[in-house]
């Protein structure tokens, strides 16, 4: 089988017409080159993109630009393929050694194009077995990046802006409102309005989108994240192409109202609780977990953890499945052993008999516990206010041997009182999951605008 294989590629050889590169395969028996079969676009590993003979076919260098040396079948009594006796013996390929390898299908180029289909018919194994490349202690410059918030975000952002887009191939294509009325060289200059009183946040999140959109767009801010702006404040301004600008718009307006709904609460909430702290919690929009996180930063609050993975925090189900407080917590102090981690650790406790058993435990054993959580012990009173004796009773317990976190009926008419106990912190889901976005507009006719926003009282 593998003779009349051999003997099928040397008569395929023999019948092809002569290659257009030069090659000393012209002077040599075929079966002993081999590179009549490389210089076959159908017969190489890969065609190249022109449907074109790979221009580094009769490179030596070149590892994969033809099929794999074979040992030299028998000498043919015919005179076509009869070796000469002064032809030179078949000489072994070696891997290049330069830095910059040939440009050929095998080796594309930085601006090469995708690389071309492979070679038709099926592989003997031996050619199946070089597919693969091999591996060098060189890094790969495709290789993953690490995922970090800035890279987690910008990934967010090109979703959804081609989300808005629709399936187009083009960032500009799918917007076929603008395509209609709107011709691609004409500029335009529109404005930021704030219909609301509040905090701003988002303006670096609307640059990174104005940015993929079109970069040629020109942004300008005359107030920055985190500022408080009045009703009918002209606060920023974008120039360029009519059509990125409309484009960009409703993505951009959607996170920076979302945002600073989000840090307008927080800085409320943040002012009435002090000295505590104000937290959100893992109750975000899906998707938008940075985001929101980002905004409670940027109304003055702090970031409870990120996910899962970063902080060690004993719930309720938690307790449960391990049998008691007492059995969570041992657990999880000789997983951090075990593992040599170095985590915050916070439990939920419900009742002060709870509190008083964490208590008890870290007393007696070595625990790697910073912070207590003090969840529904804010009781709601049938005139709308609140009983916070049950939460003042539990922070004067821990007496500051631990951090203390209020949890659970926390308002924004309530959270002064929380405040007045003496906890660390007070994390609100509300800030999150509840939020009022704030009304903002992007017009390219400023005074047609206000003079709307006037007459409808939110200007």
């Amino acid at each position: 089988m593998k003779k009349a294989r051999r003997k099928s590629l040397v008569q395929l050889s023999l019948s092809a017409p002569p290659s257009p590169i030069p090659s000393t395969a012209a002077t040599r028996p075929a079966h002993t080159t081999k590179k009549a079969a490389a210089s076959l676009p159908h017969l190489s590993r890969r065609a190249c993109p022109n449907s074109q003979p790979c221009p580094a076919a009769g490179c030596e260098r070149c590892p994969r630009s033809r099929p794999p040396q074979r040992p030299a079948p028998p000498a043919s009594s015919s005179p076509a393929t009869a070796a000469s006796p002064s032809s030179p013996p078949p000489r072994r390929r070696a891997l290049a050694t330069t830095s910059s390898p040939p440009t050929c299908c095998a080796f594309p180029s930085a601006t090469a194009p995708l690389p071309c289909p492979p070679r038709r018919g099926r592989p003997s194994r031996r050619w199946r077995r070089r597919r693969t490349p091999p591996t060098t202690s060189r890094p790969s410059s495709r290789s993953p990046s690490p995922r970090t918030p800035e890279i987690e975000i910008m990934g967010m952002l090109t979703k959804e802006v081609k989300c808005h887009l629709g399936p187009f191939s083009k960032l500009q294509s799918g917007d076929v409102s603008c395509l209609a009325t709107i011709p691609s060289d004409v500029e335009a200059e529109a404005t930021f309005i704030a219909k609301a009183d509040g905090v701003i946040a988002g303006i670096s999140l609307a640059d990174m989108i104005f940015n993929q959109v079109d970069p040629s767009l020109k942004v300008q801010w005359f107030e920055s994240d985190g500022n408080f702006v009045h009703k009918g404040f002209q606060f920023g301004k974008v120039h360029g192409c009519a059509r990125s600008i409309i484009v960009a718009e409703r993505v951009v307006l959607n996170f920076m109202q979302r945002m600073s709904g989000i840090a307008t609460l927080t800085k409320a909430m943040s002012d009435a609780a002090r000295p505590a702290c104000i937290l959100e919690t893992r109750k975000t929009a899906p998707g938008l977990r940075l985001v929101d996180k980002w905004a409670v930063l940027i109304g003055g609050g702090k970031n409870h953890r990120l996910g899962l993975f970063d902080m060690v925090m004993i719930k309720d189900n938690h307790i449960s499945v391990a049998g008691g407080i007492a059995n969570a917590m041992r657990s999880v102090d000789q997983f951090l052993e075990k593992e040599k981690l170095a985590l915050p650790v916070e439990v939920e406790t419900r009742t002060i008999e709870e509190v008083k058993d964490v208590l008890k435990y870290a007393a007696e054993n070595k625990t790697s516990l910073t912070r207590i959580m003090l969840d529904n012990m804010v009781v709601p009173l049938p005139n709308g206010d609140v009983d916070v004796s049950m939460l003042k009773d539990a922070v004067q317990l821990i007496n500051g041997k631990f951090e203390t976190e209020a949890s659970g009926n926390v308002t924004i008419d309530t959270v002064k009182k929380i405040g007045e106990t003496g906890v660390t912190y007070i994390s609100s889901g509300a800030l999150t999951h509840s939020v009022k976005a704030l009304d903002i507009s992007l017009k390219i006719d400023t005074e047609l605008a206000l003079q709307v926003g006037r007459r409808t009282n939110r200007a």
